[in-house]
């Protein structure tokens, strides 16, 4: 008896542990198709331990098991750049990331959107070319980008961003990170999109490359040749937007709201 009550508890600690991982796993993610995509992926693995240990049908077993096989290859190929990022996560310890509750943050950070919003509808009407990267709780870090710029550690506000991306200064080439309500560092280089866009200029690529990248940071462009003000979110191009279109939407993605389908546009940089 003692041994059946055993193996009952046991069997019901694993199906809890499985249970709070899958549900952490579709905690962390935020685009609808990708919710599904892994909706499924949970709900086959589950099949797949129910013909195994309760059915115990063999050429079923087989079957069942190799699409999990398949669709874990598929799925790596897909999610290569976020399995990167949960491999960097657990190497150098970083769990909190994956655990915390990110809205914490984007709350707190909320009083630099009209800084920001401000600074980019300026930057527009001045024609100067501008990266402002925001990160959102993918915690980026230095090894993320070509190189890491210069660190800034300086409270947000709209005439730092103006002087960062003043024509005559030497950083204003690069993009600015910012997170929480504190630039971080300027003079960053981003990595470019994996998919070539021979409409959109470098600016515009480095925006989409990161965003493709990690899907809790956003990207705001400012155009140099034309002036037209862009927002970049999970490798995806809103454009044209004014500033109160732009506070809009970071206020839409700092308070967690269902995201817009960004409208993209074959305008050039």
């Amino acid at each position: 008896m003692d041994v059946f009550a055993a193996e009952n508890l046991r069997l019901v600690l694993d199906i809890l542990l499985a249970s709070a991982i899958g549900m952490l796993m579709m905690s962390r993610v935020r685009q609808a198709r990708t919710f599904w995509l892994l909706r499924g992926y949970l709900f086959l693995i589950t099949a797949a331990w129910f013909v195994q240990h309760l059915v115990s049908l063999q050429l079923s077993t087989q079957l069942v098991d190799s699409l999990v096989l398949a669709c874990s290859v598929s799925l790596a190929i897909l999610w290569q750049g976020e399995l990167r990022r949960f491999m960097e996560l657990l190497g150098t310890g970083r769990l909190f990331v994956l655990l915390g509750n990110p809205q914490k943050e984007l709350k707190a950070a909320e009083s630099i959107i009209a800084q920001i919003s401000e600074a980019a509808g300026r930057l527009s009407q001045q024609r100067h070319g501008a990266l402002i990267v925001v990160d959102l709780g993918s915690d980026l870090r230095p090894e993320d980008f070509l190189n890491p710029g210069v660190t800034i550690g300086a409270q947000v506000s709209r005439e730092l961003l103006l002087n960062v991306f003043a024509a005559d200064t030497p950083l204003h080439d690069g993009a600015v990170l910012v997170r929480g309500n504190r630039i971080e560092s300027a003079g960053v280089i981003l990595p470019l999109s994996r998919h070539s866009v021979s409409r959109y200029g470098t600016r515009h690529l480095a925006a989409l490359g990161i965003t493709e990248r990690f899907d809790r940071c956003v990207c705001i462009v400012v155009s140099e040749e034309t002036g037209t003000l862009s927002l970049a979110n999970q490798g995806k191009l809103e454009r044209p937007i004014t500033s109160s279109r732009l506070e809009t939407l970071l206020r839409d993605l700092f308070s967690n709201t269902e995201a817009r389908q960004p409208a993209r546009r074959t305008v050039g940089n």
